[in-house]
């Protein structure tokens, strides 16, 4: 690499870690660039917010980073990458590998203007855009994601949230979520999982901010996500598989770092 180094480019721990879940593509014409470059490209755009055609002159062709990243999206290596290393993560906090329990949660955000299909507004919020519907382990750790029309209820967006938590992680038993989720619906849903939705309601007592039990855990999520500018507050694509694209890019981006930083410490502690 003969360029100076972003803040966002991988440490060389860092792609230690991530260097498995990304295989070299059989395309020659992306071999002019080395895939740690490309992930480099990515995670400086996810950070800084830019569009495809302003990234920096130093990093690969624009071009040739949409084209990687449109092709994971599309074969799933970035689920993959969050899977893989979601264990790790898990692992390291003296965890089981499989997540038992999680809490779902959806943010409502702006759409740019190629918005594509999947577009709605959401009467609650008073915005027109898309919902970012997760759902996260009690670490705030990304298990299933899908980014719908908002103008799609919770309840409604929950059934495709929950069928794809069945099939991809289908030791989860118990999962939390706010009053949004309540009814025979929901319940129905979970039901054919099998796993129990449990309501947190806000106390009605309550007057301003008040921490609820492990609601607070997704809405870190969403905090964490925010840090991102091509994540904060609006989505600019016109395909919402990229849109789900992004949110992987991220969170494989927070867990890698965090990965690293315990690899790091345990290095300095033998010596």
């Amino acid at each position: 690499m003969n360029r100076r180094a972003y803040p966002t480019d991988l440490t060389d721990p860092e792609w230690t870690i991530l260097e498995r879940q990304f295989p070299v593509s059989p395309y020659g014409r992306d071999e002019l660039h080395t895939i740690r470059e490309i992930l480099n490209a990515i995670y400086y755009q996810a950070r800084s917010g830019c569009a495809w055609r302003l990234l920096p002159h130093d990093l690969p062709p624009w071009g040739a980073v949409y084209s990687r990243f449109r092709r994971w999206v599309e074969a799933g290596t970035w689920e993959r990458a969050n899977a893989a290393l979601r264990t790790q993560v898990r692992e390291e906090a003296g965890r089981s590998a499989e997540p038992t329990a999680g809490i779902i949660d959806a943010q409502t955000v702006r759409t740019g203007g190629n918005r594509g299909d999947c577009h709605g507004h959401d009467a609650g919020k008073q915005t027109s855009g898309r919902k970012r519907h997760i759902l996260v382990d009690v670490l705030g750790l990304l298990l299933v994601l899908h980014v719908q029309a908002a103008d799609v209820q919770d309840r409604l967006g929950a059934k495709q949230v929950l069928e794809t938590l069945a099939r991809t992680v289908p030791t989860v038993r118990k999962v939390w979520a706010d009053g949004g989720y309540s009814g025979p619906l929901v319940k129905g849903y979970a039901a054919a999982v099998p796993c129990e939705v449990e309501i947190v309601s806000r106390p009605p007592d309550a007057k301003g901010f008040v921490l609820l039990k492990r609601r607070w855990v997704v809405e870190r999520t969403f905090g964490w996500l925010g840090k991102y500018r091509r994540l904060a507050g609006r989505d600019f694509e016109t395909n919402p598989r990229h849109s789900e694209g992004w949110i992987y890019v991220c969170m494989t981006n927070l867990m890698v770092r965090r990965l690293a930083k315990v690899s790091i410490s345990r290095r300095v502690n033998v010596i």
